[in-house]
């Protein structure tokens, strides 16, 4: 983290954007995102799907379903004046595989075009690949292994190695194509799936690397397996399974007689329900031709993706998860600059060879620094559990589960001094991660927390108290300008950050 006071131009940049929407037209459902804008870190600020079934019955008669189609239209005209409300004036919309496939598709684009007021593009299969992986690629970091984003009509996947893009298909594979074609007869579908996958032997090039599961179907499995073992995070960017967990998950389905009996299907809704023994057996196959080392969910996907061919070259280059919260700084910390000098202060501190870190650590940690001061405005008694619950659960990118337990738990710690005080929710996010993640959340917090009896939570205060390490002690150095703050409070703050990292504490006055 540097040039911090270049950073601090987050809160003009986020004014400034101007929001962009985009209108999915699936093959199950037709969805609209407005995003605040086009940037490295998109948020949603709204999102609304209709299930219409447009692909419903492509494979065995051709055409768009007549109900399905009035659906979708009602859908896109209200999508229409809820772009007009939320003052969207640049809105993509793009359709997929049950349109590029259907006879009626180009009657239904132009009626379409007409309820929505805009340009329908229909993507194709290739190009259906390109968006997916490019959602991957916005929501990780150097993103290694292969996308497929499993809609109602089709399957597409993509090699990705970090930022370039291999291999690509697109397959019938849909869940609502492969009821159509097998007479919703789940025993049909293995030979129609393996026979797909076998045109592929570019797959094998997965082996040992990470599947990105995308499509609504795949999360739906996710979350039957996070309400089946009570998993505390409700969070599906980032969650990830073993190879073995997959399969077993999958596997229920393909040998269970009442696949809709079982445990965790009543969290999901009623109509994404008929398509998940399908979606299962897809992914099940897929898992055993591949052979990846682990599954990863994701919730960026084809709109992401769109948005993410839209920014310049060098909003590409930022960091999504330095990028989110240094937005999220500028919105609810009281200065984000302070939220900057955090970062510089702390490097000071884990510049202890004892506090050796990895990169990504001293990256995690510069967000935990961030995201410090957002509770600020909630009651004193609650801004750690309140300050827990909004991180752990923030639309981050860039970070996995590990990296987002750490940062709700540094700022846990940042406003509550014991394990035993505060969220139940921070009790149970301690036991997902090793005692290293945990000690560094603590003495970060402690940090923050000394760092603001100097600061108030001001910029330019902590700037001019610097840390250092001598002969087996933690030196914090006040400018006679703040000796007034040296005190009792400060002291027992400052001590106990010592005392965690294990050194003496020691306040000077300098000059």
């Amino acid at each position: 983290m540097t040039r911090w006071k270049e950073l601090s131009g987050a809160n003009e940049r986020t004014a400034e954007m101007e929001p962009i929407g985009v209108v999915d037209i699936g093959s199950n459902s037709v969805r609209l995102v407005v995003y605040e804008g086009a940037v490295r870190a998109p948020t949603p600020v709204f999102n609304e799907k209709i299930l219409c079934g447009l692909g419903r019955s492509v494979a065995t008669t051709g055409s768009l379903g007549t109900e399905a189609v009035e659906r979708a239209l009602a859908a896109l005209s209200r999508f229409r004046v809820i772009s007009h409300i939320l003052s969207v004036k640049n809105i993509r919309v793009i359709a997929t595989a049950a349109v590029r496939d259907a006879d009626n598709g180009g009657d239904f684009i132009e009626r379409g075009e007409r309820a929505i007021g805009a340009k329908i593009e229909v993507l194709s299969g290739e190009t259906e690949a390109r968006l997916a992986a490019q959602g991957i690629m916005m929501g990780f970091i150097d993103a290694d292994g292969v996308a497929g984003d499993l809609g109602g009509g089709s399957l597409e996947l993509i090699d990705l190695a970090q930022d370039h893009l291999n291999d690509a298909a697109t397959l019938p594979l849909g869940g609502l194509r492969l009821i159509d074609t097998t007479g919703n007869k789940i025993e049909r579908a293995t030979e129609i799936i393996d026979g797909a996958l076998a045109s592929l032997p570019w797959l094998r090039n997965g082996a040992g690397r990470t599947f990105y599961a995308v499509g609504g179907t795949w999360r739906a499995l996710a979350k039957m397996q996070m309400d089946r073992v009570g998993y505390p995070l409700r969070v599906m960017q980032g969650y990830r399974l073993t190879t073995r967990e997959a399969l077993d998950l999958c596997e229920q389905f393909r040998k269970s007689k009442k696949p809709f009996d079982l445990p965790g299907i009543t969290g999901v809704a009623r109509a994404r329900r008929e398509v998940l023994p399908f979606g299962a057996l897809v992914l099940e196959r897929l898992l055993r031709q591949m052979e990846p080392r682990q599954v990863v969910f994701s919730v960026f996907g084809i709109r992401e993706g769109l948005i993410y061919g839209l920014l310049p070259a060098y909003e590409r280059a930022r960091d999504p998860l330095i990028s989110f919260c240094e937005d999220y700084a500028a919105l609810r910390a009281r200065s984000v600059e302070h939220a900057y000098e955090l970062c510089a202060w702390t490097d000071m501190l884990f510049s202890d060879p004892s506090l050796e870190e990895t990169a990504d650590e001293r990256r995690l940690r510069h967000a935990a620094c961030l995201l410090s001061d957002v509770g600020w405005r909630a009651h004193p008694d609650y801004r750690g559990e309140q300050s827990v619950n909004t991180i752990a659960h923030a639309g981050l990118g860039g970070v996995d589960h590990q990296g987002r337990i750490f940062l709700a738990l540094s700022v846990f710690h940042r406003h509550e001094t014991s394990e035993d005080t505060g969220a139940l929710l921070s009790e149970r996010l301690r036991s997902l991660v090793s005692k290293r993640v945990q000690r560094r959340a603590k003495i970060l917090g402690a940090a923050i927390r000394a760092a603001h009896m100097l600061s108030i939570g001001m910029a330019g205060v902590i700037d001019q108290t610097p840390l250092s390490y001598e002969n087996g002690a933690l030196v914090l150095t006040l400018p006679p300008a703040y000796a007034a703050l040296d005190g009792e409070r400060l002291r027992r703050r400052f001590g106990a950050l010592a005392e965690l990292v294990g050194k003496r504490a020691e306040v000077r006055i300098s000059g």
